[in-house]
């Protein structure tokens, strides 16, 4: 594992949310995040967690029929999309992501490996896994700002 990685080990939901309230700490935009992993992992988890944690008073909804929910909270500009039902790349055209993704945007993307060909690259992978012990999180510095965000992670 290289310096811009790092494993979490999460026992349970609590400390999932925690995680996700460090990022929010830490984050700086524009900033892409990558959420990858099966069902149930996590990944709406965090991002919800994430967002309401800088201060979004709302319910986060999981974007799973929609493709995308906006926010604004702590000062950034959310864009959460989940891509589990897309069958192909293109359908992502009509979101107009590029011109929606703005100088103080964090994009979350859920089910990134369904459209990498439409997508920006990636600052931040996070990769969740579920196990008998809880989950764990592989989250991985994709860019120098990935890296600027991880570090201030690893600081907390």
């Amino acid at each position: 594992m290289s310096n811009n990685s790092r494993v979490f080990n999460l026992p349970d939901e609590a400390t999932l949310r925690e995680l996700a309230l460090e990022f929010g700490r830490c984050l700086r935009a524009p900033l892409v995040i990558f959420l990858q992993g099966d069902l149930g992992a996590g990944k709406t988890t965090f991002a919800r967690a994430l967002i309401q944690g800088l201060g979004y008073p709302g319910r986060v909804k999981s974007p799973t029929y929609g493709l995308l929910e906006s926010y604004q909270a702590g000062g950034f500009d959310f864009l959460h999309l989940d891509l589990y039902r897309i069958e192909n790349p293109a359908e992502l055209e009509f979101l107009a992501l590029a011109d929606q993704f703005t100088a103080n945007g964090i994009l979350l993307i859920e089910w990134p490996e369904k459209a990498f060909s439409a997508l920006p690259s990636a600052d931040i992978l996070l990769i969740f896994k579920e196990s008998v012990d809880g989950r764990s999180v592989l989250c991985e510095a994709q860019s120098s700002q990935g890296e600027e965000v991880m570090q201030a992670v690893l600081a907390e």
